[in-house]
């Protein structure tokens, strides 16, 4: 039998997943201050390519980053931007910056991220995408897919908190882009509510621990 190749939606997903088994629950969480998080943009090299309007600026300039924006929203746009940044980034001999829990807190804040801007997630459109982004080609979801990854509806605390989602993706990104350019396959974008709607889904049928 033909053992699928895993996509590297799939593939950054079954990462996330493994590193948010053992995370903290949202409630254990504290506020993010945008003011700390001017700090952890300057600290974690963000300013060496995203500057100011008007600077030279290798990547988006700050003020397209930080608009406000759903915490969700910020999440996938972290998750789009990971291969661009990670070449770049090994371009110039540069590590991957590791971002704690409440430094990614501190930093949504600063980017102007808010959950209360993520609009209520779209259940069927959540479907919809693990379909799309072909994420059942290996994993199963109620026992229905592949057999290679884990199973979606098992209990996860990154599914209750975008911080810590964010998080994962972030810490996991740089393999998730090496492996999707060594597979040879394209690396799947998420726009708007898309990010929301998937994690509402998976978070609206997890089981409990």
């Amino acid at each position: 039998m033909t053992r699928c190749r895993p996509g590297p939606f799939v593939l950054g997903l079954g990462l996330v997943l493994a590193v948010l088994g053992g995370g903290v629950a949202t409630a254990a969480e504290a506020p993010g201050d945008a003011q700390r998080g001017q700090t952890v943009f300057a600290a974690k090299h963000c300013v060496r390519c995203h500057a100011s309007r008007g600077q030279t600026s290798v990547g988006p300039v700050l003020e397209e980053l930080r608009r406000p924006q759903g915490a969700y929203e910020l999440a996938g746009r972290f998750w789009n931007h990971a291969p661009a940044m990670f070449t770049s980034l090994r371009r110039e001999g540069i590590a991957w910056p590791e971002i704690d829990p409440a430094e990614m807190a501190d930093l949504m804040a600063y980017l102007q991220a808010d959950a209360s801007r993520d609009p209520a997630p779209d259940l069927d459109q959540g479907q919809i995408l693990l379909v799309s982004k072909g994420c059942l080609k290996c994993h199963r979801y109620r026992g229905e897919g592949g057999k290679i990854a884990v199973e979606l509806t098992q209990y996860n605390p990154g599914y209750q908190s975008p911080v810590t989602w964010a998080g994962a993706v972030w810490k996991h990104a740089p393999r998730m882009a090496e492996e999707a350019r060594r597979m040879g396959v394209s690396y799947p974008r998420f726009a708007g509510e898309e990010m929301g709607n998937l994690v509402g889904l998976l978070r609206s049928t997890a089981k409990s621990p």
